[in-house]
């Protein structure tokens, strides 16, 4: 059995067998709905990264407070 990892795979994987035409309106919208709740799922799952910023990477910078109006 062929794992999917991309939801439009995963989408066509499960649709063939139904021989639906494609290009009709209908199967758009829903493929797109599918798309949007697989996407959905794979995120609650943990399954696609979610970007992050990892501060204690980032540099130090100095602020001078004198200029900022915040005085000592």
């Amino acid at each position: 059995m062929t794992r999917h990892q991309k939801p439009r795979e995963i989408i066509e994987h499960c649709l063939k067998p139904l021989g639906l035409n494609e290009q009709s309106p209908a199967a758009q919208e829903a493929v797109r709905r599918l798309v949007d709740a697989i996407k959905s799922l794979q995120l609650d799952a943990g399954l696609i990264g979610i970007p992050h910023a990892d501060f204690f990477k980032m540099r130090a910078i100095v602020i001078n407070e004198t200029a900022h109006g915040y005085e000592a």
